[in-house]
């Protein structure tokens, strides 16, 4: 897969246009390409998520296991994506993932559906999700400043973030959930604007590796914010 390149001087889809702003052929490309990558994706996420509906019992008979299952399957697809990134195998493994994740996320829209807002609250968790995308993106373009500084704290608090999940696992304490579900929106938020900034800066020019970076930002947003939604406004029936 070898998209022509653009030679407009601006990104005809990126924000800021109005503003009038350049970006470099290259980054302009690796933008328009990831844009269109992760509306891609988009397909076997839902069709993931309407299969995971159906059989939310797998996942929800065993929460813990089906978890670290599920961790280990996106980490070995990421290293898999990460190898056959030039080559259509990568996109391949990208959307073979996108469809694994939309099938994780069945329980929790059987659960938000399950309210009596339930498909508002679905609604304002996808719009919350797209404004972070477009407010990221928009500093991104906008400021054009190299924000992979952030790289190395964001890891080290994507760890400390993941063992406290397992962790709450256990404990199942409720305040701990909505803190953590808190922690998850910020942390992803900067990593969106880390991503989106290498990408704008020249850091990052496979736009397959950069999409498997924004839709996982994208997606820990999304369900995080719903979960939020749903522990401090959902309707029970």
């Amino acid at each position: 897969m070898d998209p022509v390149r653009s030679n407009d001087h601006v990104f005809s889809t990126a924000p800021g246009q109005a503003a009038g702003l350049t970006l470099a052929p290259e980054a302009q490309r690796v933008l328009r390409n990831t844009y269109l990558l992760l509306a891609l994706t988009m397909v076997p996420t839902v069709a993931g998520a309407y299969l995971g509906m159906a059989t939310a019992s797998i996942i929800s008979g065993s929460p813990i296991l089906s978890f670290l299952i599920m961790l280990g399957a996106v980490i070995g697809l990421q290293f898999g994506i990460a190898h056959y990134r030039n080559s259509v195998v990568g996109i391949g493994l990208l959307l073979l993932m996108t469809g694994l994740l939309g099938w994780f996320l069945g329980p929790l829209l059987n659960a938000a559906l399950s309210m009596k807002n339930g498909m508002q609250l679905v609604g304002y968790a996808a719009f919350g999700t797209g404004a972070v995308f477009m407010g990221m993106a928009t500093v991104a373009v906008t400021t054009k400043r190299d924000f992979s500084f952030m790289g190395k704290f964001l890891y080290v608090g994507m760890i400390v973030l993941l063992v406290a999940m397992v962790a709450n696992m256990f404990f199942q304490i409720p305040a701990l959930s909505l803190a953590i579900s808190s922690a998850v929106i910020l942390l992803f938020s900067l990593f969106l604007l880390h991503d989106l900034s290498r990408i704008v800066t020249g850091g990052e020019t496979n736009y397959v590796m950069a999409t498997t970076g924004v839709y996982m930002s994208l997606f820990n947003i999304f369900a995080n914010l719903l979960q939020l939604l749903m522990a401090l406004g959902g309707e029970k029936d």
